[in-house]
C-alpha cells in the first residue's frame, strides 16, 4: 500500500465525525435560535413590545415629578427601543433552552465525574444570573432612583430618554447577572485547583475590598447601588467557599478502572 493510501485512509477514519460533529453543533444552534424566536413571536403577541417596555420603565416613571415623561429623542426609537428590549426578554426567557443544546453538545464527550460538575453549575448559574436581575429590578431601581430623585433641583424637570434609559438597564442587568455568578467563580476555581479551599477563606478581606472596588466601577456614582452590589457579592463568596467544598467531594474522579466503570 503506498503512503498516499495510508494518508487518505487515515483522513477517512477522523474526517466522518468531526463533519458529524459540525451537523449537531449546526442542529443545536438551530433549536437554540428557534428557542428565542418563539419566545419573541409569543412576547410580541402578549404583551406586547409596547407593555414591556412600559414594565421595564416602571421603577423609573413612578420616581418622576408629577406629569413627567420619558422622551425619545431619536425618530425611530419609539420603535426601536421597544424591539430590543422585546430580543432580550426572549433571550432570557429562552436561555434554559439556549444553555440545554450547550450542555446536550458537549455532555457526551465528558466523563460521569465532569457529568456531575458541569450539569449543576450550568443550572446554578443560570438561576443566579435570573435572580441577580430580579433583585436589580425588583429592590435596587426603586431605591437608586428615589436616592437620585431626591438630589434633583426643584427647576429641573426630569425627562429620561428611552434609549439611554434602555443602555443604563442592561448595564445594570448584565452588573448584577454577572456579579451573582460570584459563588460559581469560586468553586470552579477551587475545583480546577487553581485556589485551595483554605486559600479561598484567607481571601475573605482582600474580596470584600475587591467587591466594593467592582460595584464602584460598574454601577452609577452613588451609595446605594454600590451597596447593593458589592454586600452581596460579599455573601455569595461565603456561599461559593461552602459549595465548593460540596462540588470537590462529590465530583472526584474515580481512583481506579473498576470505580470508573
Amino acid at each position: 500500500m503506498s503512503d498516499s493510501t495510508k494518508k487518505e485512509d487515515e483522513l477517512a477514519g477522523t474526517e466522518q465525525p468531526f463533519v458529524t460533529h459540525l451537523m449537531e453543533l449546526r442542529d443545536r444552534l438551530v433549536k437554540a435560535a428557534l428557542a428565542v424566536i418563539v419566545m419573541a413571536v409569543l412576547l410580541g403577541i402578549y404583551p406586547g413590545p409596547a407593555a414591556l417596555y412600559d414594565f421595564m420603565a416602571a421603577p423609573l416613571v413612578g420616581h418622576l415629578p408629577k406629569g413627567a415623561t420619558m422622551i425619545a429623542t431619536s425618530v425611530i426609537s419609539p420603535f426601536m427601543v421597544p424591539l430590543k428590549v422585546l430580543m432580550m426578554c426572549a433571550l432570557m426567557l429562552a436561555l434554559p433552552v439556549v444553555l440545554y443544546q450547550l450542555w446536550a453538545f458537549v455532555a457526551p464527550g465528558l466523563y460521569s465525574h465532569e457529568k456531575k460538575l458541569v450539569l449543576p453549575l450550568v443550572i446554578s448559574s443560570t438561576v443566579l444570573f435570573f435572580i441577580g436581575v430580579a433583585f436589580c429590578y425588583f429592590f435596587v431601581f426603586g431605591r437608586v432612583f428615589a436616592f437620585i430623585q431626591s438630589f434633583a433641583p426643584a427647576s429641573i424637570t426630569a425627562s429620561p430618554d428611552i434609549e439611554a434609559y434602555l443602555d443604563f438597564v442592561l448595564n445594570m442587568f448584565l452588573a448584577f447577572g454577572m456579579a451573582f455568578e460570584v459563588p460559581v467563580v469560586v468553586v470552579v476555581l477551587a475545583r480546577m485547583g487553581i485556589f485551595s479551599i483554605d486559600k479561598l477563606k484567607e481571601f475573605r478581606g482582600y474580596f470584600v475590598v475587591l467587591a466594593f472596588i467592582i460595584a464602584a466601577i460598574v454601577t452609577p456614582p452613588d451609595v446605594v447601588s454600590q451597596l447593593a452590589l458589592a454586600i452581596p457579592m460579599v455573601g455569595l463568596y461565603e456561599i461559593g467557599i461552602w459549595a465548593a467544598q460540596v462540588f470537590i467531594r462529590h465530583t472526584k474522579a474515580p481512583e481506579n478502572s473498576e470505580e470508573s466503570a
